[in-house]
Protein backbone atom coordinates (compact mmCIF):
# COMPACT_ATOMS: atom_id res chain seq x y z
CA UNK A 1 0.00 0.00 0.00
CA UNK A 2 1.39 3.39 -0.99
CA UNK A 3 2.41 5.71 1.90
CA UNK A 4 0.91 8.72 0.06
CA UNK A 5 -2.80 8.96 -0.17
CA UNK A 6 -4.23 9.09 -3.62
CA UNK A 7 -4.94 12.58 -4.86
CA UNK A 8 -7.50 13.08 -7.51
CA UNK A 9 -6.01 14.02 -10.92
CA UNK A 10 -7.82 17.32 -11.23
CA UNK A 11 -6.43 18.50 -7.91
CA UNK A 12 -2.90 17.57 -8.98
CA UNK A 13 -3.13 19.55 -12.22
CA UNK A 14 -4.38 22.61 -10.31
CA UNK A 15 -1.49 22.45 -7.87
CA UNK A 16 1.05 22.30 -10.68
CA UNK A 17 -0.46 25.41 -12.31
CA UNK A 18 -0.27 27.35 -9.02
CA UNK A 19 3.38 26.46 -8.46
CA UNK A 20 4.29 27.49 -12.08
CA UNK A 21 2.59 30.89 -11.68
CA UNK A 22 4.48 31.56 -8.43
CA UNK A 23 7.79 30.70 -10.13
CA UNK A 24 7.21 33.10 -13.02
CA UNK A 25 6.07 35.88 -10.67
CA UNK A 26 9.19 35.47 -8.55
CA UNK A 27 11.60 35.88 -11.52
CA UNK A 28 9.77 38.85 -13.22
CA UNK A 29 11.20 41.64 -10.95
CA UNK A 30 14.75 40.60 -11.79
CA UNK A 31 14.08 40.61 -15.56
CA UNK A 32 12.33 44.02 -15.41
CA UNK A 33 15.22 45.47 -13.43
CA UNK A 34 17.77 44.23 -15.91
CA UNK A 35 15.76 45.68 -18.86
CA UNK A 36 15.48 49.06 -17.09
CA UNK A 37 19.20 49.19 -16.46
CA UNK A 38 19.98 48.38 -20.13
CA UNK A 39 17.63 51.14 -21.35
CA UNK A 40 19.20 53.69 -19.01
CA UNK A 41 22.66 52.72 -20.24
CA UNK A 42 21.61 53.24 -23.87
CA UNK A 43 20.19 56.71 -23.00
CA UNK A 44 23.40 57.66 -21.24
CA UNK A 45 25.38 56.54 -24.27
CA UNK A 46 23.20 58.68 -26.59
CA UNK A 47 23.40 61.81 -24.43
CA UNK A 48 27.13 61.56 -23.75
CA UNK A 49 29.27 64.04 -25.79
CA UNK A 50 30.86 62.54 -28.87
CA UNK A 51 34.64 62.66 -28.81
CA UNK A 52 36.09 63.03 -32.34
CA UNK A 53 38.77 60.61 -33.30
CA UNK A 54 42.32 61.85 -33.08
CA UNK A 55 43.33 63.47 -36.42
CA UNK A 56 45.78 61.64 -38.54
CA UNK A 57 48.84 63.25 -40.14
CA UNK A 58 48.02 65.91 -42.75
CA UNK A 59 48.53 64.93 -46.37
CA UNK A 60 49.62 67.43 -48.96
CA UNK A 61 49.63 66.97 -52.72
CA UNK A 62 49.96 69.00 -55.87
CA UNK A 63 47.90 68.82 -59.03
CA UNK A 64 51.00 67.81 -60.98
CA UNK A 65 51.65 64.97 -58.51
CA UNK A 66 48.10 63.67 -59.01
CA UNK A 67 48.43 63.88 -62.78
CA UNK A 68 51.78 62.07 -62.64
CA UNK A 69 50.23 59.27 -60.55
CA UNK A 70 47.38 58.88 -63.01
CA UNK A 71 49.88 58.85 -65.88
CA UNK A 72 51.89 56.10 -64.18
CA UNK A 73 48.72 54.04 -63.72
CA UNK A 74 47.94 54.46 -67.40
CA UNK A 75 51.52 53.67 -68.47
CA UNK A 76 51.70 52.09 -71.88
CA UNK A 77 48.63 53.89 -73.13
CA UNK A 78 50.30 57.26 -73.71
CA UNK A 79 53.78 58.74 -73.49
CA UNK A 80 52.49 62.24 -72.91
CA UNK A 81 53.06 63.99 -69.60
CA UNK A 82 50.38 66.35 -68.35
CA UNK A 83 51.15 69.42 -66.31
CA UNK A 84 48.79 71.90 -64.68
CA UNK A 85 49.55 75.59 -64.53
CA UNK A 86 48.00 78.92 -63.61
CA UNK A 87 48.77 82.20 -65.24
CA UNK A 88 49.90 84.90 -62.79
CA UNK A 89 46.53 86.63 -62.95
CA UNK A 90 44.80 83.37 -61.96
CA UNK A 91 47.08 82.48 -59.08
CA UNK A 92 45.14 81.98 -55.86
CA UNK A 93 46.46 84.06 -53.00
CA UNK A 94 45.29 85.84 -49.88
CA UNK A 95 47.62 88.75 -50.62
CA UNK A 96 45.59 91.89 -51.45
CA UNK A 97 45.70 92.79 -55.13
CA UNK A 98 47.87 95.82 -55.86
CA UNK A 99 45.94 99.03 -56.41
CA UNK A 100 46.60 100.45 -59.88
CA UNK A 101 46.76 104.19 -59.64
CA UNK A 102 45.33 106.10 -62.59
CA UNK A 103 47.81 108.76 -63.64
CA UNK A 104 46.63 112.28 -63.00
CA UNK A 105 48.20 113.45 -66.25
CA UNK A 106 47.51 111.76 -69.57
CA UNK A 107 50.13 110.90 -72.18
CA UNK A 108 48.38 112.71 -75.02
CA UNK A 109 49.00 116.37 -75.95
CA UNK A 110 48.03 118.88 -73.26
CA UNK A 111 48.28 116.13 -70.64
CA UNK A 112 44.97 114.58 -71.68
CA UNK A 113 43.61 111.12 -72.36
CA UNK A 114 41.99 110.14 -75.65
CA UNK A 115 39.54 107.46 -76.77
CA UNK A 116 38.17 106.44 -80.15
CA UNK A 117 35.61 108.86 -81.48
CA UNK A 118 32.33 107.57 -82.95
CA UNK A 119 31.97 107.44 -86.70
CA UNK A 120 31.10 110.78 -88.24
CA UNK A 121 32.22 113.64 -90.46
CA UNK A 122 35.80 113.68 -89.14
CA UNK A 123 36.29 109.99 -89.85
CA UNK A 124 35.05 110.50 -93.43
CA UNK A 125 37.32 113.50 -93.96
CA UNK A 126 40.39 111.72 -92.55
CA UNK A 127 39.80 108.57 -94.59
CA UNK A 128 39.46 110.73 -97.68
CA UNK A 129 42.81 112.40 -96.93
CA UNK A 130 44.48 109.01 -96.38
CA UNK A 131 43.15 107.78 -99.73
CA UNK A 132 44.46 110.90 -101.50
CA UNK A 133 47.85 110.56 -99.79
CA UNK A 134 48.16 106.99 -101.09
CA UNK A 135 47.54 108.24 -104.63
CA UNK A 136 50.15 110.97 -104.22
CA UNK A 137 52.76 108.41 -103.17
CA UNK A 138 52.95 107.25 -106.77
CA UNK A 139 53.81 110.80 -107.87
CA UNK A 140 56.55 111.09 -105.25
CA UNK A 141 57.95 107.71 -106.29
CA UNK A 142 58.18 108.84 -109.93
CA UNK A 143 59.96 112.00 -108.82
CA UNK A 144 62.61 109.86 -107.15
CA UNK A 145 63.33 107.97 -110.37
CA UNK A 146 62.64 110.71 -112.91
CA UNK A 147 63.38 114.14 -111.42
CA UNK A 148 63.28 115.85 -114.82
CA UNK A 149 59.60 115.08 -115.27
CA UNK A 150 58.60 115.73 -111.66
CA UNK A 151 55.90 118.43 -111.29
CA UNK A 152 57.09 121.58 -109.55
CA UNK A 153 54.85 121.21 -106.51
CA UNK A 154 55.86 117.56 -106.07
CA UNK A 155 59.55 118.44 -106.42
CA UNK A 156 59.10 121.17 -103.81
CA UNK A 157 57.51 118.74 -101.34
CA UNK A 158 60.22 116.15 -102.09
CA UNK A 159 62.94 118.70 -101.31
CA UNK A 160 61.24 119.46 -98.01
CA UNK A 161 61.22 115.77 -97.07
CA UNK A 162 64.92 115.47 -97.91
CA UNK A 163 65.73 118.60 -95.88
CA UNK A 164 63.91 117.12 -92.86
CA UNK A 165 65.88 113.88 -93.22
CA UNK A 166 69.17 115.79 -92.93
CA UNK A 167 68.11 117.07 -89.49
CA UNK A 168 67.68 115.22 -86.24
CA UNK A 169 65.63 115.66 -83.10
CA UNK A 170 63.88 118.95 -82.61
CA UNK A 171 65.58 120.39 -85.68
CA UNK A 172 63.47 118.04 -87.82
CA UNK A 173 60.31 119.59 -86.39
CA UNK A 174 61.62 123.10 -86.92
CA UNK A 175 62.43 122.31 -90.56
CA UNK A 176 58.97 120.88 -91.24
CA UNK A 177 57.17 123.73 -89.50
CA UNK A 178 59.14 126.46 -91.24
CA UNK A 179 59.11 124.73 -94.65
CA UNK A 180 55.34 124.25 -94.79
CA UNK A 181 54.54 127.67 -93.31
CA UNK A 182 56.61 129.45 -95.96
CA UNK A 183 55.36 127.32 -98.87
CA UNK A 184 51.66 127.91 -98.26
CA UNK A 185 49.65 131.11 -97.95
CA UNK A 186 46.59 131.01 -95.72
CA UNK A 187 43.29 131.15 -97.60
CA UNK A 188 39.93 129.91 -96.35
CA UNK A 189 38.27 126.90 -97.92
CA UNK A 190 35.32 129.05 -98.88
CA UNK A 191 37.56 131.28 -100.98
CA UNK A 192 39.71 128.48 -102.40
CA UNK A 193 37.15 125.74 -102.95
CA UNK A 194 33.76 127.35 -102.46
CA UNK A 195 33.18 125.09 -99.46
CA UNK A 196 33.07 125.72 -95.75
CA UNK A 197 35.59 122.97 -95.05
CA UNK A 198 37.74 120.73 -97.25
CA UNK A 199 40.78 118.71 -96.19
CA UNK A 200 43.51 118.36 -98.82
CA UNK A 201 46.47 116.04 -99.23
CA UNK A 202 49.96 117.67 -99.26
CA UNK A 203 50.62 117.72 -103.02
CA UNK A 204 47.22 119.27 -103.70
CA UNK A 205 47.98 121.95 -101.11
CA UNK A 206 51.48 122.58 -102.50
CA UNK A 207 50.08 122.73 -106.03
CA UNK A 208 47.67 125.47 -104.99
CA UNK A 209 50.28 127.04 -102.68
CA UNK A 210 47.31 127.95 -100.51
CA UNK A 211 45.29 126.32 -97.76
CA UNK A 212 43.83 126.72 -94.32
CA UNK A 213 44.99 125.47 -90.90
CA UNK A 214 44.29 121.75 -91.31
CA UNK A 215 46.02 121.75 -94.72
CA UNK A 216 49.18 123.09 -93.04
CA UNK A 217 48.95 120.46 -90.30
CA UNK A 218 48.34 117.58 -92.73
CA UNK A 219 51.30 118.61 -94.93
CA UNK A 220 53.61 118.72 -91.89
CA UNK A 221 52.33 115.33 -90.69
CA UNK A 222 52.98 113.63 -94.05
CA UNK A 223 56.36 115.34 -94.59
CA UNK A 224 57.61 114.19 -91.18
CA UNK A 225 56.21 110.70 -91.69
CA UNK A 226 57.95 110.33 -95.06
CA UNK A 227 61.17 111.64 -93.47
CA UNK A 228 61.04 108.84 -90.91
CA UNK A 229 59.71 110.64 -87.85
CA UNK A 230 57.80 108.14 -85.62
CA UNK A 231 54.09 108.25 -86.43
CA UNK A 232 53.30 107.24 -82.84
CA UNK A 233 54.71 110.61 -81.78
CA UNK A 234 52.47 112.78 -83.97
CA UNK A 235 48.88 113.96 -83.62
CA UNK A 236 46.84 116.22 -85.85
CA UNK A 237 45.04 118.17 -83.11
CA UNK A 238 41.76 120.03 -83.54
CA UNK A 239 41.18 122.68 -80.90
CA UNK A 240 38.95 125.57 -80.00
CA UNK A 241 41.05 128.72 -79.72
CA UNK A 242 39.23 130.74 -77.08
CA UNK A 243 41.41 133.80 -77.63
CA UNK A 244 39.89 134.39 -81.07
CA UNK A 245 36.79 132.21 -80.67
CA UNK A 246 37.70 130.02 -83.64
CA UNK A 247 38.23 126.36 -84.34
CA UNK A 248 41.83 125.65 -85.26
CA UNK A 249 44.09 122.76 -86.33
CA UNK A 250 47.74 122.21 -85.42
CA UNK A 251 50.25 119.39 -85.47
CA UNK A 252 51.59 118.07 -82.16
CA UNK A 253 54.87 116.14 -82.20
CA UNK A 254 56.47 114.47 -79.19
CA UNK A 255 60.17 115.04 -78.60
CA UNK A 256 62.05 113.99 -75.44
CA UNK A 257 58.75 113.33 -73.69
CA UNK A 258 57.33 116.78 -74.46
CA UNK A 259 54.61 117.64 -76.96
CA UNK A 260 55.61 120.49 -79.26
CA UNK A 261 52.92 122.37 -81.17
CA UNK A 262 53.53 123.21 -84.83
CA UNK A 263 51.17 126.06 -85.72
CA UNK A 264 50.80 127.87 -89.03
CA UNK A 265 50.43 131.10 -86.99
CA UNK A 266 53.85 130.71 -85.37
CA UNK A 267 57.34 130.42 -86.83
CA UNK A 268 58.68 128.79 -83.66
CA UNK A 269 57.63 125.61 -81.90
CA UNK A 270 55.86 125.94 -78.57
CA UNK A 271 55.22 123.38 -75.84
CA UNK A 272 51.62 122.35 -75.31
CA UNK A 273 51.64 123.40 -71.63
CA UNK A 274 52.60 126.94 -72.63
CA UNK A 275 49.39 127.41 -74.61
CA UNK A 276 46.52 128.44 -72.37
CA UNK A 277 43.91 129.49 -74.94
CA UNK A 278 43.38 126.09 -76.59
CA UNK A 279 40.54 123.75 -75.71
CA UNK A 280 41.63 120.41 -77.30
CA UNK A 281 38.81 118.56 -79.05
CA UNK A 282 40.16 115.78 -81.27
CA UNK A 283 43.45 113.98 -81.96
CA UNK A 284 43.99 112.28 -85.32
CA UNK A 285 46.78 109.98 -86.53
CA UNK A 286 47.26 106.65 -88.29
CA UNK A 287 44.94 105.02 -85.74
CA UNK A 288 42.06 107.31 -86.65
CA UNK A 289 40.03 109.96 -84.85
CA UNK A 290 40.08 110.21 -81.07
CA UNK A 291 38.24 112.39 -78.60
CA UNK A 292 40.13 114.09 -75.81
CA UNK A 293 39.11 113.45 -72.22
CA UNK A 294 40.29 115.65 -69.38
CA UNK A 295 41.71 113.87 -66.29
CA UNK A 296 39.85 114.73 -63.11
CA UNK A 297 43.02 116.17 -61.58
CA UNK A 298 43.26 118.74 -64.39
CA UNK A 299 39.69 119.96 -64.06
CA UNK A 300 40.64 122.98 -61.97
CA UNK A 301 38.86 126.04 -63.22
CA UNK A 302 40.24 129.51 -62.94
CA UNK A 303 38.40 131.99 -60.74
CA UNK A 304 37.05 133.90 -63.71
CA UNK A 305 36.27 130.86 -65.88
CA UNK A 306 32.75 129.58 -66.34
CA UNK A 307 31.31 126.68 -68.29
CA UNK A 308 28.14 126.52 -70.34
CA UNK A 309 25.80 123.53 -70.48
CA UNK A 310 26.46 121.11 -73.33
CA UNK A 311 23.22 121.96 -75.09
CA UNK A 312 24.01 125.68 -74.89
CA UNK A 313 27.50 125.07 -76.32
CA UNK A 314 26.05 123.09 -79.22
CA UNK A 315 23.54 125.84 -80.01
CA UNK A 316 26.31 128.44 -79.90
CA UNK A 317 28.52 126.40 -82.25
CA UNK A 318 25.67 125.87 -84.68
CA UNK A 319 25.12 129.63 -84.75
CA UNK A 320 28.83 130.12 -85.49
CA UNK A 321 28.59 127.65 -88.39
CA UNK A 322 25.49 129.37 -89.73
CA UNK A 323 27.38 132.65 -89.77
CA UNK A 324 30.35 131.01 -91.48
CA UNK A 325 28.08 129.70 -94.24
CA UNK A 326 26.91 133.25 -94.95
CA UNK A 327 30.41 134.73 -94.97
CA UNK A 328 32.19 134.98 -98.27
CA UNK A 329 35.53 135.49 -96.54
CA UNK A 330 36.02 134.27 -92.96
CA UNK A 331 38.73 135.76 -90.79
CA UNK A 332 42.23 135.18 -92.12
CA UNK A 333 43.88 134.45 -88.81
CA UNK A 334 44.71 130.93 -89.89
CA UNK A 335 42.06 129.02 -87.97
CA UNK A 336 38.61 127.64 -88.48
CA UNK A 337 38.25 124.05 -89.67
CA UNK A 338 34.52 124.67 -89.13
CA UNK A 339 32.83 121.28 -89.01
CA UNK A 340 30.79 121.71 -85.84
CA UNK A 341 28.91 119.58 -84.97
CA UNK A 342 31.80 117.31 -85.95
CA UNK A 343 30.26 113.90 -85.29
CA UNK A 344 27.13 114.13 -87.44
Amino acid sequence: MSPFPKVPKAIAVACIAVFATLAVAGSAPDAWGKSRKAGAQRADDFLAPMVPPAPGPAKFFTINAVLAKLDRQAKGQSDQVRLASLSPSETLSDIPAPVIQTPAIGLEPFGLFAFRAPEGALWRKWRGVEADVEKEKAVLARCETDADNCPFHAAQFTRLIKAIKTRSGRAQLDEANRGVNTAIRYVSDMTLHGEVDRWSAPLATFAAARGDCEDYAIAKYIALREAGFPIEDMRLVLVRDRSVREDHAVLAARHDGHWLIMDNRRAALIEDNDITSFTPLFAINHRGVHLFATPYAKRIMQDNETTAPAAESEDRDRNIDAKALNQSEPATSGGGFGTTPLLI
